[in-house]
């Protein structure tokens, strides 16, 4: 599968100089977001059993989903402040166009947890930073963050201790 012809440049989206890789073409693609999802989820960690994968507002949510249920894992949604009912931790991050603040439900990570992080896009590292850091402060082990694209000139990896996976480079 070319995930590559599914993506969609935009410029000048969220605000002037910013390319935005569009995944809404590959998300109507049925063939290509069953492809993906496979693919993000044999990519796991080999021989670590995942408890719990996470799937970052709002397009993690998505393919998040489809992750957990191929690992036989629980899904936790990670939102922007104010999203959750329950009692939350939270935690600021940059974007690489200003900040924002990301809260996980505080019974959703059992100490000792393994966790996959899943967001659509790698880019600073800054929003991947900060959730993994919300799961270690819960007591849960990063096993891996993946990703639908890793930007690579942003260097956002680098933030991250766990092992990243994605299936486009740009």
């Amino acid at each position: 599968m070319e995930f590559n012809q599914l993506i969609r440049d935009i410029q000048d989206f969220p605000k002037e100089g910013i390319l935005f890789k569009d995944i809404t073409p590959l998300l109507g693609s049925p063939k290509a977001l069953v492809a993906a999802a496979d693919r993000l989820a044999a990519v796991s960690p080999e021989g670590i059993s995942i408890d719990k994968v996470i799937g970052i507002e709002a397009r993690g949510f998505i393919l998040g989903s489809m992750i957990a249920e191929r690992l036989e894992a629980g899904f936790v949604p990670v939102r922007k402040k104010g999203k959750l009912p329950f009692t939350t931790k939270q935690r600021q991050y940059g974007l690489e166009y200003g900040t924002d603040v990301l809260e996980i439900h505080t019974d959703a990570i059992q100490p000792g947890d393994h966790v996959l992080v899943h967001d659509d896009v790698l880019a600073t590292g800054g929003t991947a930073k900060a959730v993994c850091e919300l799961v270690e402060e819960l007591g849960g082990i990063v096993v891996q963050c993946n990703f639908i694209m890793e930007l690579t000139f942003l260097d956002g990896g680098s933030k991250l201790k766990a092992p990243i996976q994605s299936l486009l480079q740009y």
